[in-house]
């Protein structure tokens, strides 16, 4: 008699191309949502979907608005986790400054740490760089 089988779920991944627009955050908002919550087969929570789509709102927005260019979303799913990657061509990293209290813009790296599992800046082989956050999927 042979013990059942279990399959390892396969990891599920969506890469998109944004342009430099003052829409690609919200296209980003739409897309992320859309994969976690129909396309991408595995059960994420409804605060996890949340969280990546406000990672990815913010990361969309600076790689369009700082690194003067348009950018890669790339969302990968494994069981446990959502990782969510913008890539774009400017090698300058973001940074996390404190924000003046009156200002409404400056807060949004500090929101993703917060929010992030994991959180890293990689250099790109052409100069450029892709901003990486990790979220753990809790059902």
């Amino acid at each position: 008699m042979r013990a059942p089988r279990h399959a390892r779920r396969r990891a599920v991944r969506a890469t998109y191309i944004l342009p430099q627009a003052e829409t690609s955050a919200g296209w980003a908002r739409y897309l992320t949502t859309a994969f976690l919550t129909h396309g991408c087969g595995e059960k994420v929570s409804g605060e996890q979907v949340e969280d990546a789509t406000l990672i990815v709102s913010e990361l969309v927005a600076n790689a369009t608005r700082h690194g003067h260019s348009g950018c890669r979303l790339r969302l990968h799913v494994d069981p446990g986790q959502v990782t969510v990657e913008v890539e774009d061509a400017s090698p300058v990293p973001p940074t996390m400054c404190t924000p003046d209290p009156l200002e409404e813009s400056g807060r949004g790296i500090a929101m993703v740490r917060q929010l992030s599992q994991e959180f890293c800046v990689l250099g790109g082989p052409g100069g450029g760089k892709t901003v990486q956050a990790v979220l753990a999927a809790t059902c």
